[in-house]
């Protein structure tokens, strides 16, 4: 899987952009604020359809218009793919459409067509920031993996939401509706649940492995996915329908589970260094691309935002070393590295793309 043509229009500080990025490694070099984080950023959205660091899709729009596009042509195992992302300014907010192949196309059925592997600075708080880190760390995965989980994702969502409302509303809540929207999270939820219980059982699998080849055999790090709830969904949703009541919240359902990161047994947020903490990052990320690749038959491609600075000469070795099968990947960085091998060199400055 790779990109072969890529173009922006008014896309954060691009006005406009074309280029035909090169298979194997990309590197954009450059002094910070000139836009490489930008141009990474809408790589992604061409996979996953959604930014990886904007808190509003209005600041997607460059300053003084009110349209952006990003615009992409890639090679996947199916055959050619064209994909289009447009936000438009209106008075009701931003709004955001898709297009595959021409035609006009829901977020779902545009999700995935490419996939993506992004790693930023931020992803380093996955071993010890809270478990939303890393349920989106799952959902952004799976999302990309299967139509059908988005899907149930989506729904469980919509409905926890309606719950939420409910419980949180000025008036005693209705029992017999929340009975209903009980029976109405469990499909899901179960879905959910063995989605990710299965999803999490082959990253512990691949990233204890490369853990082991980084840090020896001394150390053994493994994943555990804690479910909520660990038995039976209706059941669990039933006990606890009265706390629910009193205490005004959604208190049962996989939106409240884990990924636990373990080494010898112990949570890596609360025992481990900070060395173990990132050499456990750096394995769970390699694990994600092998997984996406072994599922889906082909490489994602691989996204990496200024981590080089964030690592040491070694760490930053051995996970270039540890995905160096990669098909297409980019990488920004602000000083060039030494040692990348075989690599597209391009310069940005001022939201101006030049090969080196």
């Amino acid at each position: 899987m790779r990109l072969e043509h890529v173009r922006l229009a008014d896309f954060r500080n691009y006005a406009s952009l074309e280029f035909a990025p090169a298979q194997g490694l990309n590197v954009f070099v450059g002094p910070n604020a000139q836009g490489k984080s930008n141009l990474l950023e809408a790589l992604a959205m061409l996979g996953t359809g959604k930014s990886f660091r904007a808190h509003r899709e209005s600041e997607l729009i460059r300053t003084g218009s009110e349209r952006a596009e990003i615009g992409g042509e890639a090679r996947i195992a199916a055959g050619e793919v064209r994909l289009r992302c447009t936000l438009t300014t209106t008075p009701a907010g931003t709004r955001k459409t898709f297009a595959v192949n021409g035609g006009s196309v829901g977020f779902a059925r545009f999700l995935g067509r490419t996939r993506v592997v992004t790693f930023v600075p931020a992803d380093l708080q996955l071993a010890s920031g809270g478990p939303s880190l890393r349920r989106a760390f799952l959902n952004g995965a799976l999302a990309q993996l299967s139509p059908v989980y988005y899907r149930d994702l989506a729904l469980y969502g919509k409905i926890v939401q309606q719950k939420a409302a409910l419980l949180r509303g000025a008036i005693a809540a209705d029992r017999e509706l929340l009975l209903a929207y009980n029976d109405e999270l469990v499909r899901p939820a179960r879905a959910l649940i063995a989605a990710r219980r299965a999803f999490a059982a082959e990253l512990s699998e691949a990233t204890g492995a490369m853990y082991a080849r980084w840090r020896g055999a001394r150390e053994r790090l493994t994943l555990t996915y804690a479910a909520n709830p660990e038995g039976d969904v209706a059941e669990a949703l039933a006990a606890q329908l009265d706390a629910e009541v009193r205490r005004r919240a959604t208190l049962v359902g996989p939106h409240r589970d884990d990924l636990r990161l373990l080494v010898d047994g112990k949570p890596l947020a609360a025992f481990g260094s900070q060395g173990q903490q990132r050499t456990a990052v750096l394995a769970l990320k390699v694990a994600e691309y092998d997984v996406m690749r072994a599922r889906s038959g082909e490489a994602p491609i691989l996204l990496l935002d200024d981590v080089l600075s964030e690592l040491d000469a070694e760490r930053a070795g051995g996970f270039l070393g540890a995905v160096e099968g990669f098909e297409q990947a980019f990488l920004t960085t602000t000083d060039l590295p030494r040692d990348l091998g075989a690599a597209a060199t391009w310069s940005i400055r001022a939201a101006a793309l030049t090969p080196c």
